[in-house]
């Protein structure tokens, strides 16, 4: 699979008080295709500018859905806007994509047949290369992971990533291919800003609420 579906595969995690936000998962997905691009010899990075290369038709449906999308005329798309841009709604994307590809289920979380349903990974080869990646800390996955606060090893792909902290890990693998480098850090950022314009418009409600209130 692509990296963004390993990525996906790995944030998974039942647990609600350690949920990744759909937000910051996007976005770290965006970023995953614009690395596949990069390794693939799509694009190249100029600065934080995206250069495409030859059209190409990678073989998984999103990835050759994010190289169509790609700004092709110059000046380039900064990555940090290819990331707002590709990432609007992209998890759900992937979970349609990976529901209709056999790789997650749906189950209810009760025993109610009206119970809520909630999506689990089934056990399936691409599956188990995304925990092997995961095991091994392959240093572009770590780092992406570690972008939306997903720490731990593959142990935890069983039942979830093993904690969701928020921020990068001091034992973060290092990346040696500066693109890739760029973009990681690009995405990083972008996922402290969705964070500081969430708190924003809490502090914004909460005002709101008060002054209804009144004294």
């Amino acid at each position: 699979m692509t990296t963004a579906k390993d990525l996906f595969i790995i944030a998974m995690d039942p647990r609600p008080e350690r949920s990744v936000g759909q937000g910051d998962l996007s976005l770290a997905l965006a970023g995953a295709e614009l690395i596949d691009l990069i390794d693939a010899g799509a694009v190249t990075v100029d600065e934080d500018r995206i250069v495409p290369g030859e059209p190409s038709a990678p073989q998984d449906g999103l990835l050759g859905e994010a190289s169509a999308l790609l700004t092709r005329e110059s000046p380039h798309e900064r990555i940090e806007d290819w990331l707002w841009r590709r990432g609007r709604d992209l998890a759900a994307a992937y979970q349609a994509a990976l529901e209709e590809d056999g790789e997650l289920t749906r189950k209810r979380s009760g025993r109610l047949s009206f119970g809520s349903e909630r999506v689990e990974p089934v056990d399936t080869p691409a599956r188990r290369a995304a925990a092997g990646r995961w095991e091994e800390r392959e240093p572009v996955l770590a780092a992406l992971a570690s972008a939306i606060g997903v720490e731990g090893g593959a142990s935890d792909v069983e039942g979830g990533p093993s904690g969701v902290e928020g921020g990068p890990s001091d034992e973060e693998p290092g990346l040696d291919d500066e693109a890739v480098t760029v973009v990681v850090t690009a995405v990083h950022d972008a996922v402290m800003e969705l964070e500081a314009v969430r708190q924003r418009r809490t502090i914004e409600n909460s005002a709101f609420a008060n002054l209804w209130r009144g004294p």
